[in-house]
């Protein structure tokens, strides 16, 4: 493993993931999840994620989205700190568009 994956992890292909069935979680607002989203991506605000784990299938692959980044980071910590394995940030939900 080189140094950019010891400190980022390894690269994943996004395009691979949501492919083969991974549930795209937008972690925004409803408000901002409203104004535009991906087809069949579900919205669980960050604030209230927590909260709403137990609607999840921990065997299913699932990648987080936001508007940039940052929140999307945060909820995959909480699905990886409860128990969620194959949990990938995808970064901005308009860079996910390609893979749709």
């Amino acid at each position: 493993m080189n140094f950019l994956e010891r400190i980022f992890g390894k690269r994943v292909n996004l395009q691979e993931v949501i492919s083969s069935g991974a549930i795209i979680i937008d972690v925004r607002t409803k408000g901002e999840f409203h104004s535009g989203h991906l087809r069949n991506s579900i919205n669980m605000p960050i604030d209230n994620l927590a909260n709403t784990l137990k609607k999840l299938n921990k065997d299913r692959a699932i990648v987080t989205c936001c508007a940039s980044g940052a929140r999307s980071a945060a909820a995959k910590r909480i699905l990886k700190s409860n128990g969620f394995e194959q949990v990938y940030n995808g970064g901005a939900w308009s860079s996910l568009k390609k893979y749709i």
